[in-house]
């Protein structure tokens, strides 16, 4: 019988072959598609866990604790900049009345 580590790196060496760095690293590659999968499946275990039952099984109906299905999250935007500096534009790290102070200040020195 295979050793668990030779049959994994057969698995790998399956999954690689044949494929350009963009397609192991890109923004849907194949190191995000697995860094999903792999995150998923540990979060349902902690879930299963948890709870005590596997998913999808009667034991937790009616128990008050018992999963309610999945729900997205948006995560809120504020457009208007409402709470940022006003005074200087995004990626602004200097404005010019902040180089005349510094500029004044040495000058007083």
């Amino acid at each position: 019988m295979s050793n668990p580590k030779n049959r994994a790196e057969e698995l790998l060496d399956e999954l690689i072959k044949d494929k350009s760095p963009e397609d192991l690293l890109g923004n849907e590659g194949l190191l995000k598609q697995l860094t999903k999968s792999l995150i998923e499946r540990a979060m349902q275990g902690e879930m299963t866990h948890h709870l005590g039952y596997e998913k999808n099984s009667s034991l937790g109906n009616n128990t008050g604790n018992s999963r309610n299905g999945k729900v997205t999250k948006a995560q809120r935007r504020f457009w208007n900049n409402r709470f940022g500096n006003t005074s200087r534009q995004k990626r602004q790290f200097r404005t010019s009345d902040h180089t005349k102070r510094s500029d004044t200040f040495y000058r007083l020195r």
